[in-house]
């Protein structure tokens, strides 16, 4: 996640992580091994945890690729200033994003809910 979908990213890195998650699913639903247990077992729990965070980390990609501007403390390589400073695009961008699960191997759908500014409006950050 972090040298593809990291603080600083690119269509391209996106588009890498893509194809390298459902390998990492792959690799762990082919080799997970959770040994029986009567009682409380912390071992299934742990290996749940894994595969939540794996298809978190797929639709977080997801969500980072459609995306395309840089927001909050995250870079995205292709929106930038001439200066070289994170650049937003309030105009196509600002919503709230919820993608809804659609099967297995199958696209999420994306819903989004448009923000309504009322007392600030949105304005390019500058550290001068």
């Amino acid at each position: 996640m972090w040298n593809y979908c990291g603080m600083s990213r690119s269509e391209d890195s996106l588009k890498k992580a893509l194809i390298e998650i459902p390998k990492l699913k792959e690799e762990f639903w082919g080799n997970v091994y959770v040994p029986e247990n009567e009682k409380f077992n912390q071992t299934l729990e742990k290996a749940l945890k894994v595969a939540d965070f794996i298809e978190f980390a797929e639709l977080l990609v997801r969500d980072a690729l459609y995306r395309k501007e840089s927001c909050g403390g995250h870079f995205r390589e292709e929106s930038k200033t001439p200066e070289g400073e994170a650049k937003r695009d309030d105009e196509n961008f600002s919503f709230v994003s919820v993608w809804e699960y659609s099967g297995d191997k199958k696209e999420p759908v994306l819903y989004k809910e448009k923000l309504e500014f009322e007392n600030l409006k949105p304005s390019i950050r500058s550290y001068e």
